[in-house]
């Protein structure tokens, strides 16, 4: 989800959280069966009767605050962000499910982390690896848990599949190399985070370091098969006009034209048209408890 600062040094790697609003809101509801099973694992790790303050560290629109009111009933969810256009959406999106629980902060992380206050459950999910330091992020939100809390941390996974290996336009793995691209992207654009360490991503070495007890990891799937609906269809348009956007110079000049083809409206073999689009992928779950 949205990151707690905007990046502002390199514009190649700079991401518009407004404009990405749409993207990201309609990921996660694609994605609400997968958590919905994330949320009924945690469930099962912080029994919900005993859950009274949940934090939703980087929020974005707030698709996953409501699931986590909805699978805590008793809890306060508070939507944490630092885009206030996020946080408005999140709002409205609680008040037209008649969620009261959910509230919304505006904090800049790490700066503001003190003022998000205790909290029985912590979920981050995309959110810590746009803090440069996630070695201190993590210790600093379980300093924030209260005796028996659990954090959950939604990093890393499998990257999403749309496309079969061979599409008949250009040369078989475009999505492949779209993904070493995008490798090469977020290696850049961690590395031009404020107080960017170099960090292996071991979520279970991290969760251990802050001195919490690993509960467990889980990978949740969402597949949709071919033939996708048109909200899905739709989905994958703005992905991939999203990628054409980010990676286009770093894609060969085959590998652009291909994609320009899969985007073209009047292209029979584009993504407007194509029966065999389908949509695949995994969300993997890191948790752990403070004792």
């Amino acid at each position: 989800m949205s990151p707690h600062h905007h990046h502002d040094t390199d514009t190649a790697t700079e991401i518009d959280w407004n404009e990405m609003l749409p993207l990201l809101e309609r990921g996660a509801e694609l994605q609400t069966p997968l958590y919905r099973q994330a949320a009924a694992w945690l469930g099962e790790l912080a029994p919900p009767t005993g859950v009274r303050r949940v934090l939703d560290v980087g929020s974005g629109p707030g698709v996953l605050s409501c699931l986590l009111a909805e699978a805590f009933p008793y809890a306060e969810v508070v939507a944490v962000d630092a885009t206030p256009e996020l946080l408005e959406r999140a709002r409205d999106r609680a008040a037209g499910l008649g969620l009261t629980r959910v509230t919304t902060l505006h904090a800049q992380l790490p700066d503001d982390i003190a003022a998000l206050g205790p909290a029985d459950l912590i979920w981050a999910a995309g959110s810590l690896h746009h803090l440069g330091d996630q070695r201190a992020a993590v210790a600093d939100l379980a300093g924030l848990l209260r005796p028996g809390g659990v954090l959950a941390v939604a990093e890393s996974g499998l990257a999403g599949r749309h496309l079969p290996q061979h599409t008949g336009i250009g040369r078989p793995g475009l999505e492949a190399r779209m993904e070493a691209a995008h490798a090469d992207w977020f290696a850049e654009m961690r590395a031009a985070l404020p107080g960017a360490k170099e960090e292996v991503d071991d979520w279970r070495a991290l969760l251990a370091g802050a001195g919490l007890t690993p509960s467990g990891t889980r990978s949740f799937l969402h597949d949709v098969p071919a033939p996708v609906t048109d909200p899905v269809r739709e989905y994958v348009l703005a992905h991939f006009t999203r990628h054409r956007h980010t990676l286009g110079e770093r894609l060969s000049p085959e590998d652009r034209a291909a994609l320009d083809r899969l985007l073209d409206p009047a292209d029979p073999q584009g993504l407007h048209h194509r029966p065999d689009l389908f949509l695949l992928t995994a969300r993997t779950v890191h948790t752990a408890r403070r004792g």
